[in-house]
């Protein structure tokens, strides 16, 4: 889950990117994926921006029309600039290709060009970047009953990500895709059976393999490229379940990803729904042990076998909220998973903790104490 308020597209004319320059064609370091993990420190996500999508938008509104359509505005490399200078080591930036694709699934260059030139703002400033396949308008869904064809989607994707990326140093890493991999229609965790548990798992851990061998396979630098891999709905307890399988990877070059909004009634929700009462406070005995309880989970399952964890998501809902609160849970996680080699990068969108038109974080001392997990 995430916290998204989606916006009335904003009318921007059609704009065509073109790729800055950034260190291309560098030899991989011989680095490992934990050393590289470790080395990124904290990050933050582009959030609502490259991954909007809806077919409200319209493609006529070209490239720049699904950037804004979520309430962001163009990204400018001062935007990219300041993340660094706020201290984040790693950009997460989530992308929705489906967005201007043909019906072959070729993505359009104008929206290619523009993801490569954020990413190489990113990776001029310092920053680590990783690039993913996000929810992308929901397609993952019909995994269970269209396997050929979105099988099919998948491959083609990655195949033009991996060519136009070949050459990038090791500073990016590709995420398999983000919390779509778990599917209702085959197992419900929530029924209490195991009904078709074994199948989703199946299909998940296959799609993750696939995901490994197509770049390993690709040109370049992608042989040996670090590769972020999707954890079971990002889900920690399901993750941690022994049927979730990492990948084989002859480059052993591979990290786990899961995110964190526990407890969701706290994270996600800042009015009463109907399967959970908000909760404006955290902070309590209970709590804290309940977050050291999961990351060291994580700790045991992947850290201490040599698997490197990026929290790939965490935040929190900040409407109900006051700022002692949310200054308190989210420099908590930030503290206990960098104490466990994790590497935890906050889930923001336009403004809500970083202000992309100050080009700086709102909440100095909120900054203050997250960035000083790392000391």
């Amino acid at each position: 889950m995430k916290i998204k308020k989606l916006i009335s597209a904003l009318m921007v004319p059609v704009m065509l990117f073109t790729s800055t320059s950034c260190s291309k064609g560098e030899s991989m370091r011989e680095i490992t994926t934990m050393e590289l993990v470790r080395d990124m420190g904290l990050g933050i996500n582009l959030g609502n921006t490259l991954e909007s999508c809806g077919s409200w938008i319209g493609k006529n509104n070209g490239v720049s029309g699904y950037e804004t359509a979520w309430g962001s505005p163009i990204i400018t490399q001062e935007m990219i600039k300041g993340y660094a200078e706020c201290g984040f080591g790693v950009l997460r930036i989530p992308v929705a290709w489906s967005n201007l694709m043909a019906e072959d699934y070729t993505i359009h260059p104008d929206y290619m060009a523009r993801v490569k030139q954020i990413t190489d703002w990113t990776l001029d400033s310092g920053m680590y970047a990783i690039v993913n396949v996000h929810y992308d308008n929901g397609w993952f869904s019909k995994f269970p009953t269209e396997k050929e064809e979105c099988m099919k989607k998948y491959t083609r994707i990655w195949e033009q990500i991996t060519e136009e990326f070949k050459d990038y140093p090791d500073t990016l890493m590709f995420e398999s895709l983000n919390e779509e991999g778990g599917w209702e229609s085959m197992w419900n965790r929530w029924s209490g059976g195991t009904e078709g548990k074994a199948d989703s798992f199946s299909l998940l851990n296959e799609i993750n393999q696939k995901f490994v061998d197509i770049v390993r396979a690709a040109g370049g630098n992608n042989p040996k490229r670090h590769l972020l891999i999707a954890g079971y709905n990002t889900d920690i307890d399901l993750t941690c379940d022994p049927l979730y399988v990492m990948p084989t990877d002859s480059e052993n070059r591979c990290a786990v990803s899961v995110h964190y909004y526990t407890p969701s009634t706290f994270c996600i929700i800042e009015e009463d729904v109907s399967w959970g009462k908000a909760q404006s406070e955290w902070g309590s005995e209970e709590d804290v042990a309940f977050l050291k309880e999961n990351l060291d989970k994580l700790k045991t399952t992947f850290i201490d076998k040599g698997i490197p964890v990026i929290i790939g998501e965490y935040g929190v809902a900040t409407g109900n909220k006051t700022p002692e609160t949310i200054r308190l849970f989210l420099s908590s996680v930030t503290k206990e998973a960098y104490d466990r080699q994790l590497c935890p990068v906050l889930w923001d969108i336009t403004d809500v903790f970083y202000d992309r038109s100050q080009c700086k974080f709102k909440d100095d001392l909120l900054l203050e104490q997250m960035m000083a997990a790392k000391s």
